[in-house]
């Protein structure tokens, strides 16, 4: 997600799982075998606010790390989401076409918004670890 800035209110946070990998861009990725489940911290979701419409990516569609994937339209903005590896798409969340506002109640959960096939798993390495996410979160907190 790009541009991501919190509105400076102060809301309780959720804890970023230990179990994923974190981006820049405020996307997390679980690695599964291959297979990398994507979606977009708790932060993210907070900047964004009210989600109203997820634009999937199509199954089959080849990704790009750090390029965007999809898009995610809130009542402020729409926002691209980036892949934070490359490879191909072989899930989806249909729910979410539904029920966008999963993206913000259950951002780690059932919010999550594809899978993908690793390409490279060296890329993983690019990654932040969740308290390196932290540090990186606060510190853009800070400019």
């Amino acid at each position: 997600m790009q541009n991501c800035r919190s509105t400076g209110e102060v809301t309780e946070s959720m804890a970023n799982p230990d179990d994923r990998k974190y981006t820049k861009q405020h996307e997390w990725c679980k690695v599964e075998g291959n297979t990398v489940t994507v979606g977009v911290t708790d932060y993210a979701q907070k900047a964004l606010t009210d989600i109203v419409f997820v634009e999937l990516p199509k199954l089959g569609t080849k990704v790009e790390r750090e390029k965007p994937m999809c898009v995610l339209e809130s009542v402020k903005n729409v926002s691209d989401i980036f892949a934070p590896v490359s490879g191909e798409v072989v899930e989806v969340n249909t729910e979410l076409l539904s029920t966008p506002e999963l993206v913000n109640k259950e951002p780690f959960g059932r919010g999550w918004i594809a899978k993908i096939k690793l390409a490279d798993e060296k890329e993983l390495h690019a990654l932040m670890d969740s308290k390196q996410y932290d540090a990186f979160v606060e510190e853009e907190e800070r400019k």
